[in-house]
């Protein structure tokens, strides 16, 4: 199952965070709308990505829910009708919640920001390494921590 490093905060300064990362990047950043489903599951965490244009993912992980630099293990298949699925989903296991978001997303190595406004709740970055299958936890930590953010 392949699998990430992340680190999420809250974001005071979104300009000054912004600036930093388009910098470190070179690039101003990909916008990209998301409208998040969750689904009760009985083990990990089930979402559905729709993002808004007919196209959208769904996504099945596990992290744990602690403070600090996380692994985070995931399957993802894609779908070209998120509206259906979610009925579907939502019919056979009951909506936990929804979240709307804009994401700006700068690539910084192997490290993906996000730079997300989330509706109702503010402004947040997360740092999401990728991690190589040859790559330890640690190593994966030691990546997201190098990165000058």
């Amino acid at each position: 199952m392949p699998s990430n490093v992340e680190i999420k905060a809250r974001v005071s300064d979104v300009a000054k965070f912004a600036e930093k990362a388009a910098q470190l990047s070179q690039s101003e950043g990909t916008i990209i709308r998301q409208h998040d489903t969750f689904f009760n599951c009985t083990s990990g965490r089930l979402k559905l990505r729709d993002f808004m244009n007919g196209s959208g993912q769904l996504i099945f992980y596990e992290r744990p829910d602690t403070d600090g630099p996380k692994l985070s293990r995931y399957s993802i298949s894609p779908t070209t009708d998120p509206q259906s699925l979610k009925t579907v989903l939502s019919d056979a296991l009951g909506v936990k919640g929804e979240v709307k978001k804009e994401r700006r997303l700068f690539l910084i190595g192997q490290t993906r920001v996000h730079l997300d406004t989330v509706e109702g709740l503010g402004h947040y970055m997360e740092l999401e390494v990728v991690m190589r299958q040859e790559q330890t936890v640690e190593e994966g930590q030691q990546v997201s921590f190098y990165d000058p953010l």
